[in-house]
């Protein structure tokens, strides 16, 4: 008999009086939840990240908040559809900022909050603008909320400036950065399965620390996006499939912990940091700065935006575009230049 397959954390397996195999997603503060199909199977996994996201949970604390505190407003909001609908990771960002805002305020009125409260908790936050930013549009969606329901009458974060942040976002990794990561992690190693994985699918890491053998069917590698809910297929490049025959796996995830455990996007983060310095790799790369690098090299083989977004799975083409973009202007400067070339110092064709 083979090794037992290591369950994901909170998953409680049992056999039925009929002979079948049942499995629950049970954590302390969340409903009880019925789990579909085969552990690591996609209905699996994906009722499973929905369960542990906190859809079914259940808001502790809910009874004793006060009406009209701002902890009665969060618990509202952290019941309401619109929390519910949105991706797994926005609502963990999300639940973490309005947690803090509830344990320092959550005894104040919700009517008693004005413009100018909100821009002195800004203010103290700018020295990190992007999670000042990330803060006010949060605040802004409570606020919302609150106008929506009754609450307020008035938005006091209308008229708030947001944060001026300058940055292009996540690094892009170059040509350079790939060969040295390469370099020191070869083929057969877990960092070389988890570069090949993130360049040649241009997935968030979210989606690749789920992706097993399982999801290949017909040359193609089959996603549904956490994000987004997109599905996907997305043919298996050859250089991917090179790498997924030399590297061992007896799991439902191509990518694995130490212990043999499927990662958490988080931990997967914080190892494939590791993984980078390990290669001398400029600070500031990471895992989301391969997709960037994928879309990138998608648009300097020639593809359309369209194109590189039936990989990607980005919903939007005005992001997609940037890639295609600095491509063209790539290949005409290119054109512009020979054209140059080939023309005399007396401005004549040669």
């Amino acid at each position: 008999m083979g090794p037992r397959l290591k369950l994901p954390p909170y998953i409680h397996a049992f056999t039925d009086r009929h002979g079948q195999p049942r499995y629950y997603f049970r954590k302390s503060g969340f409903k009880r939840v019925a789990l579909p199909d085969l552990p690591y199977s996609v209905p699996f996994m994906d009722a499973y990240e929905r369960a542990r996201a906190g859809q079914e949970r259940i808001e502790i604390g809910a009874d004793r908040s006060i009406p009209g505190t701002v902890a009665a407003l969060v618990v509202a909001y952290f019941n309401s559809a619109a929390f519910h609908s949105l991706a797994p990771e926005s609502r963990r960002t999300r639940r973490n900022i309005l947690e803090r805002f509830r344990v320092e305020h959550g005894d104040k009125r919700v009517t008693l909050l004005q413009r100018v409260h909100i821009e002195r908790m800004l203010a103290a936050k700018i020295a990190t603008p992007v999670a000042a930013l990330n803060w006010l549009v949060t605040l802004r969606v409570l606020m919302k909320f609150a106008l929506q329901n009754g609450v307020r009458k008035d938005d006091p974060t209308a008229g708030v400036k947001r944060p001026k942040i300058k940055s292009d976002g996540y690094a892009t990794w170059d040509e350079q950065h790939i060969a040295a990561f390469e370099a020191k992690h070869p083929i057969g190693t877990r960092a070389r399965l988890a570069l090949a994985l993130l360049l040649f699918t241009g997935q968030r890491r979210s989606d690749v620390v789920r992706m097993g053998r399982q999801h290949i069917r017909n040359g193609a590698l089959h996603v549904r996006q956490q994000k987004t809910g997109i599905s996907l297929a997305i043919p298996v490049h050859s250089n991917l499939q090179a790498i997924l025959d030399a590297t061992s796996s007896d799991n439902m995830t191509f990518l694995t912990t130490k212990e043999g455990k499927p990662f958490s996007a988080a931990g997967f983060s914080n190892w494939f940091r590791d993984c980078c310095r390990e290669a001398a790799l400029p600070f500031g790369l990471s895992a989301h700065g391969l997709r960037k690098a994928a879309c990138r090299q998608l648009a300097e083989a020639g593809c359309t935006a369209h194109e590189i977004m039936s990989i990607s799975g980005h919903a939007s083409l005005k992001e997609v575009q940037r890639y295609t973009a600095a491509a063209d202007q790539a290949r005409m400067a290119r054109a512009a230049m020979e054209k140059t070339r080939v023309r005399t110092s007396s401005g004549k064709p040669e």
